[in-house]
């Protein structure tokens, strides 16, 4: 069909004549509400970006000090983070006369893997930063 006549059916039905593939020749034509051809892409990305599950990075903190009970909590805590698809990242942080023992950090998040193996893998292993000794685990696919 002509344009001329393809634009004319459109004003008669007040709607708009959309090009929908300008490659193939003749190019293929549609007659339809724009605007509510556009409301509904939008709404459509909004559901699809919305259904997204963004990975977080959630943190643990720890200290040499940090004695069975209270590791036992965070230990818990960590798989709760972990059961949600969330990365953890474990923060042992040195103070004062700690620096002499820095082999008993690496211990302490050696342990924290040891229990936490048979639900996450090690993405960075322990390393030191500053005065801070840092790892990073993700869930077992």
């Amino acid at each position: 069909m002509g344009l001329e006549k393809a634009i004319s059916m459109a004003k008669a039905a007040s709607l708009d004549l959309v090009e929908v593939s300008p490659n193939v020749t003749p190019s293929v034509c549609r007659i339809m509400d724009y605007g509510k051809h556009l409301y509904k892409h939008k709404k459509l990305d909004q559901a699809q970006k919305k259904a997204q599950k963004q990975t977080e990075v959630k943190g643990v903190r720890l200290s040499l000090r940090t004695g069975e009970h209270d590791l036992q909590t965070k230990l818990r805590q960590a798989e709760k983070f972990l059961s949600k698809k969330n990365l953890v990242k474990f923060s042992l942080i040195l103070k004062g006369r700690e620096f002499a023992h820095q082999d008993l950090a690496f211990k302490k998040m050696e342990e924290v893997m040891e229990r936490l193996s048979e639900i996450a893998d090690v993405d960075t292993p322990p390393k030191k930063q500053g005065n801070h000794l840092m790892m990073i685990i993700s869930p077992k696919k």
